[in-house]
C-alpha cells in the first residue's frame, strides 16, 4: 500500500474533528492489534470506524469476512485505494449509532468487533453491544487510555464507574496494549490503550435487566451521598423501605455506590426487582 499521507493528499482528504479522526499506519501496531482480537480465518469482524482502512486492511488478511462501518463519505476515494483488491471486504458508509444491529446480526451471525474507536461515541458504543448485541464473541478497541482503565477498574477506585458495571454483566474486560499518542496521524492530545471484551452467556445473571441498569445509574447518582439517600431518590422509596432493602442485600447501612462489586448491584437489584413486583 502507498504511504498513507500521500494517499490523502493525492484523494484531497482533510481530517473533521467532528468525526474524532486519528489513523493509524504503523503496521507491528495494526498487526499486534488483529493478533490481540483473536481474529482468524473463521471470524467475521465487524469494525466500527475504519477511516482510511489501514486497519481494516490487515483484519482482512486475517478474518473470513470483515463488514466496515464508516461514517465520513469523504473517505471513499480513499478507501478505493486502501482497500484495492479485497474481495472479503465490505464498506458500510454511514453511523453505526444509527444502524439497526437486531437486522445486521442476522446477517453476520456470531461476530467479534474491531475497532479503533472514534473517542467521541466510545461510551455509547460500547454500550450499545452491551445492551443489545446477542451474537458478539469479542470486543477489540483502542481507546483512551483514561477510558481504558474505566473499562477494567475494580470497585472502590476512583475510575470505577456506571459504565464499568454495566460491561462486567455481560463481559471481562482488560487491557492488553498501551498506545502512545505518537502513533496516530494527526497526533491526539492523549494516550490510548487497547481493550477486549470477552462475552459470557449469563456472565452475572440478574432478575431484570432493566432493574440492573437503574441500581447501577441509582449507585453512582452521586459519589457524595450514600447508596441509601440515591436509592430513595432513584426509586421513590421511604427511608425505611431503602434500609431494609440495603440489610437483604447484606449492605453496609452507610455504603456508598462505588464500594460496591457488580455482582453486589446485581443482587441489590434482584432484591429492588422482587420488593417491586
Amino acid at each position: 500500500m502507498d504511504n498513507l499521507r500521500e494517499i490523502l493528499l493525492d484523494c484531497g482528504f482533510s481530517f473533521k474533528k467532528q468525526f474524532g479522526q486519528n489513523f493509524i499506519s504503523d503496521t507491528n501496531l495494526l498487526k499486534s492489534i488483529v493478533t490481540l482480537s483473536g481474529v482468524d480465518k473463521n471470524t467475521t469482524v465487524l469494525e466500527i470506524g475504519c477511516g482510511a482502512g489501514t486497519l481494516t486492511r490487515e483484519l482482512s488478511a486475517a478474518a473470513k469476512k470483515v463488514i466496515a462501518f464508516e461514517i465520513d463519505t469523504k473517505l471513499q476515494p480513499v478507501l478505493a485505494r486502501t482497500l484495492s483488491g479485497l474481495e472479503n471486504v465490505e464498506v458500510v458508509f454511514r453511523d453505526f449509532l444509527k444502524a439497526d444491529l437486531p437486522t445486521l446480526e442476522k446477517e453476520l451471525g456470531e461476530y467479534t468487533v474491531v475497532a479503533n474507536l472514534p473517542y467521541y461515541i466510545t461510551s455509547p458504543l460500547i454500550l450499545r453491544f452491551v445492551e443489545e448485541a446477542e451474537n458478539i464473541r469479542s470486543l477489540t478497541v483502542m481507546v483512551q487510555d483514561d477510558v481504558a482503565r474505566r473499562l477494567c477498574a475494580e470497585a472502590d477506585c476512583p475510575e470505577y464507574g456506571a459504565i464499568t458495571a454495566a460491561v462486567a454483566r455481560r463481559a471481562t474486560a482488560k487491557i492488553v496494549k498501551a498506545v502512545p499518542r505518537k502513533m496516530f496521524y494527526p497526533v491526539p492530545n492523549v494516550d490510548s490503550a487497547v481493550v477486549r471484551l470477552d462475552f459470557e452467556k449469563d456472565r452475572i445473571p440478574v432478575k431484570s435487566v432493566r432493574l440492573y441498569r437503574e441500581t447501577v445509574r441509582a449507585a453512582f447518582l452521586s459519589r457524595r451521598k450514600t447508596l441509601e439517600n440515591n436509592l430513595i431518590n432513584a426509586f421513590s422509596l421511604s427511608r425505611e423501605q431503602a434500609q431494609s432493602i440495603l440489610r437483604q442485600a447484606q449492605i453496609p447501612e452507610k455504603a456508598r455506590g462505588e464500594t460496591l462489586s457488580p455482582q453486589m448491584l446485581a443482587k441489590l437489584a434482584d432484591i429492588l426487582y422482587c420488593s417491586m413486583s
